[in-house]
């Protein structure tokens, strides 16, 4: 593929679901906010309520309405929809209670609305310090709210988790989950498991220690804490997973210190997404991310499998004490998180009913596992083209390596299938009992991997990325027609996988990476958003494409569904951003065109409201400043882009409509306004932080130098490198 790291080129019946149509959101039948706990989120109820971000314990969502249906949906409308503020990530799933809708939005705000009519209710922001944004590895996004007794619950960029009164919006209490001096943010959605609500966070890539927190949710007080990974100092937590910790994960990690490992970074681990309650089982299973540094030989010299990253672990939900793991990428070092949506369900296997847990994580492989006692039943790509590991072994539950994916040891670059970006991501799958599928919004990016070489990925620093890994040299080269194959290679697919014969059943391919994410419901229905712009609907059977509506902005959220006076409405995010857009380049800018507009939409059958029209945006005509800076300055400061500002602007500079594209920034045009933001941090409330500590002024400069010539290189090259997609659907 390249010479160079690539960053990325890579949802009861029939009868009481029609029982409850007619009725209004005061009906008695329709729980009241203080019904929503752990009875009614077993099941989900009958639909008129999405309680929860997966709408039920299981997390399948699925939903048994089926007023809107395989018959009716194309003659879906707009309802109502809201304008949100900040053009950022917009990952969250509407929930439903009782005719009242709440939403979480990027820097971690809370929305509340009428579910029928749109109108605002209340709106929560906590105020969270936009310097904090440079900690969050993936933007400042979040990924929904738990209701739970009449109070809302969410977690927050700079650490917190809040309990909000449901009804007025009003704090009721805030526990500081984290150390603000530590690297860790939360994105995730907390989940609420016997009065307990359940949190943890992400930031490993920068160095953290993982670790998953209870606190009792009428109060705040902290009821356990369970850690991921062994204490760096060999010493007791005090916490619930002391015993499993010192017992037998600390034997998986290398004993013997060595500059720049576990121990100075914590080892990552963190659990910045899955938490899912089995309620037949009274077990909560965590789903465990990566390591740092990234390197398995840096982070523990090559040595052992270092539990529990990259894990599925179930606990006890009342305690927080260990009950058994899976591990899924045995000493993971290609950022293979387990992270990914868990979903819960029961199926015949061998004329035998098992309760199992389905997960489609970033290393491309679907697994069946056993929730009882953590067994491996299968393990089957659910991509084609994975290059790290041909399968497992169902004996061992070991994957079965290609030794060239082991770069820490060869030295040598590593070509990858998935990439860090993973075969699936943080997007939400579901699974529709009737036709037993999980439908996976697969992705299809391309990666490398290469040991550290330039002499500012050495060391561990204070911002930035420490992956162990060769970020400065994460750009494309400078092959106008390499560039366009990468691009038509990153793409996106909806993957409706069987588990039970271990292949896809049909799939939809989509020409872009970084679509929406998945919900099912009883009327035969899969919905999806895609990154180009649209909102589709497709039949769960067949895949038979049944609906597509253009949104103006791209979907990245998963939909939910609910009733209200009879009527069954669908409501979905959009905006562009997560990681995908911010450090794919090139790479990923066949959605670039797609505006970026932070929106909640809902629908229903015959809605009748429209969007506004999108003003006319004329192309843009290249005119970068003069060049400057020596051969040398220029490449210095291209090691030093790609190890500090990558993350957040795109290798090679390539903005991709979320963050500001820095070629095309008037600030390039003159030093010292560069230096005012760069070094001296003038637009730190905007979430734009001084880089002094890691960058001179003269570094700074040469960073200038390097973003000017890539925007000279787009000049002459934009008439090749274009044509960033279409801006939505027709």
């Amino acid at each position: 593929m390249t010479k160079r790291l690539l960053a990325a080129a890579v949802f009861l019946s029939a009868a009481l679901t029609l029982g409850s149509c007619g009725k209004s959101s005061a009906d008695s039948d329709i729980p009241a906010f203080a019904a929503i706990d752990g009875d009614y989120l077993k099941t989900g109820g009958d639909g008129s309520n999405w309680a929860m971000t997966g709408f039920s314990y299981d997390e399948q969502r699925h939903s048994p309405l089926k007023l809107i249906n395989d018959s009716n949906v194309q003659d879906l409308g707009i309802a109502w929809f809201a304008d949100l503020p900040d053009a950022r990530g917009q990952e969250a799933t509407p929930v439903v209670v009782d005719g009242k809708m709440f939403i979480s939005t990027a820097w971690s705000k809370v929305f509340a609305y009428d579910a029928k009519t749109g109108k605002p209710l209340w709106s929560f922001d906590p105020e969270v310090d936009k310097s904090r944004g440079v900690k969050a590895c993936c933007d400042v996004v979040n990924r929904g709210v738990a209701f739970w007794k009449g109070s809302i619950f969410v977690g927050t960029i700079d650490g917190r988790l809040i309990s909000l009164n449901a009804s007025t919006g009003k704090q009721n209490w805030s526990a500081q989950t984290l150390d603000l001096e530590s690297n860790g943010t939360i994105t995730g959605v907390p989940r609420v498991v016997k009065d307990k609500v359940v949190i943890g966070f992400g930031g490993a890539e920068f160095g953290a220690r993982g670790y998953v927190t209870a606190y009792d949710a009428a109060t705040g007080k902290k009821a356990w804490r369970f850690y991921t990974t062994p204490n760096p100092k060999g010493e007791p937590d005090n916490a619930a997973s002391d015993k499993i910790l010192k017992s037998a994960a600390a034997k998986t990690w290398s004993a013997k210190p060595k500059k720049g490992d576990w121990r100075e970074s914590g080892g990552g681990g963190t659990v910045w997404d899955a938490i899912v309650y089995d309620a037949e089982l009274d077990q909560l299973y965590l789903g465990v991310g990566n390591g740092n540094p990234w390197n398995h030989g840096i982070r523990s010299n090559g040595e052992g499998d270092n539990l529990f990253l990259s894990s599925i672990v179930a606990l006890k939900p009342d305690t927080g004490e260990y009950v058994w793991h899976y591990q899924e990428t045995p000493a993971e070092s290609w950022d293979y998180t387990a992270t990914q949506p868990i979903i819960l369900a029961t199926e015949t296997r061998g004329e035998k009913k098992r309760k199992v847990l389905y997960h489609a994580p970033k290393n491309g492989f679907f697994f069946t596992i056993d929730r009882v006692n953590g067994k491996l039943l299968s393990a089957d790509p659910f991509i084609e083209g994975i290059t790290w590991a041909t399968g497992y072994d169902l004996k061992t539950g070991r994957p079965i390596e290609n030794p060239q994916a082991r770069y820490e040891k060869t030295g040598k670059l590593y070509l990858a299938n998935p990439s860090a970006l993973g075969a699936h991501n943080w997007h939400p799958m579901s699974f529709n009992p009737a036709t037993g599928l999980v439908y996976i919004p697969a992705l299809y990016i391309g990666g490398a991997y290469l040991p550290p070489i330039a002499p500012n990925e050495m060391e561990r620093k204070k911002l930035g990325f420490n992956i162990g890994g060769a970020m400065a040299t994460a750009d494309l080269p400078d092959d106008t027609n390499f560039v366009k194959a990468v691009k038509a290679a990153t793409t996106g697919k909806l993957v409706a996988f069987d588990p039970k014969t271990g292949k896809a059943k049909w799939t939809v391919d989509h020409p872009a990476s970084w679509n929406g994410g998945t919900m099912t419901t009883a009327g035969n229905l899969v919905f999806q958003g895609t990154a180009m712009g649209e909102f589709r609907a497709y039949a769960a059977d067949t895949g038979k494409q049944l609906l597509n509506m253009n949104v103006q902005s791209g979907v990245l959220s998963g939909a939910s569904t609910y009733t209200v006076d009879g009527e069954q409405y669908v409501a979905f995010l959009t905006s562009k951003g997560g990681a995908f857009p911010l450090v794919s380049g090139y790479a990923g800018s066949t959605s670039a065109a797609v505006p970026n507009l932070p929106r909640l939409i809902v629908l229903k059958l015959g809605g009748k409201v429209a969007l506004p029209a999108l003003p006319k945006t004329p192309p843009y005509v290249w005119a970068p400043t003069k060049q400057f800076g020596t051969p040398a300055d220029i490449a210095a400061g291209g090691s030093n882009y790609q190890r500090y500002c990558l993350v957040c602007h795109g290798p090679g500079a390539v903005g991709n409509g979320v963050l500001p594209d820095l070629r095309k920034s008037g600030v390039i045009a003159d030093a010292a306004t560069w230096k005012s933001v760069v070094i001296d941090g003038i637009l730190k409330s905007n979430g734009m932080v001084s880089f002094s500590s890691v960058l001179s002024p003269k570094e700074a400069e040469q960073v200038r130098a390097y973003v000017v010539s890539r925007a000279h290189y787009a000049k002459a090259n934009d008439a090749a490198l274009s044509g960033g997609g279409k801006r939505a659907a027709k």
